[in-house]
Order: C-alpha cells, then structure tokens, then sequence
C-alpha cells in the first residue's frame, strides 16, 4: 500500500509566498519528491535558507477539499516534515472531509477486535 500522497507546501517569505509539489509519507510524516513551482533554487537557495524566510505551511486536497497543516522545516538538514500529533491530526481531518467519517467513528473502526 502506498502511504504517500500529493500536496502543496507553501513556504511564507516576507514579501514572497512560495509554492512547491511534494509528498507526504503518511506512516512517518516525512516529506519528499519537493518541486518548487516559479522557484529557482540554483540562483535563490531553498526559501527556508532566507534570511526572510517566517514559516511553512502543507495541504492535501481531494475533490476541491482542503486540509492545511503545519510543516516543521530542519534548516540545518533541509528536511521538511510533520509532527507525530500533526500527523495523527492530518488523518482525522481527512478521513472527515475526504470520506465523511467522524472522529468518534475513526476511533470506534480503530479499536474494535474482530
């Protein structure tokens, strides 16, 4: 099963909103696959690596939906991922929206025994 799925991170500069595809690893909240759109980072470096660089932002969007989501850079290693809590969050908030599933019932579905 394939536990990656598409979104857009949104890199928020001073003056200069950066958008970029990626993929979120659903089991491990890493993210990878980065291609930065109207963004050269041969001649302008990573945003993150700006002095004017203030934060990053993910969504994951299915049929015109939305779910938005902190992303935690590493600016020393260049890595861009998601907390444990966010993540947990991320999968409620689309098991919602994505497939009309409530959290009471999400955890019901998770912790029964068959």
């Amino acid at each position: 099963m394939d536990l990656h799925v598409p979104i857009t991170l949104t890199d928020e500069l001073a003056d200069d909103v950066v958008t970029a595809s990626a993929r979120l690893n659903l089991a491990s909240g890493e993210i990878g696959r980065i291609e930065y759109h109207d963004w050269d980072v041969a001649t302008q470096g990573h945003p993150w690596e700006r002095d004017d660089y203030e934060f990053t932002s993910g969504t994951l969007s299915n049929a015109g939906k939305d779910v938005e989501f902190g992303v935690t850079v590493n600016r020393t290693s260049g890595q861009y991922s998601v907390s444990a809590d966010e993540l947990l969050e991320i999968k409620v908030k689309a098991a919602q929206l994505f497939a009309g599933i409530s959290g009471t019932d999400l955890a019901g579905r998770t912790g029964r025994t068959h």
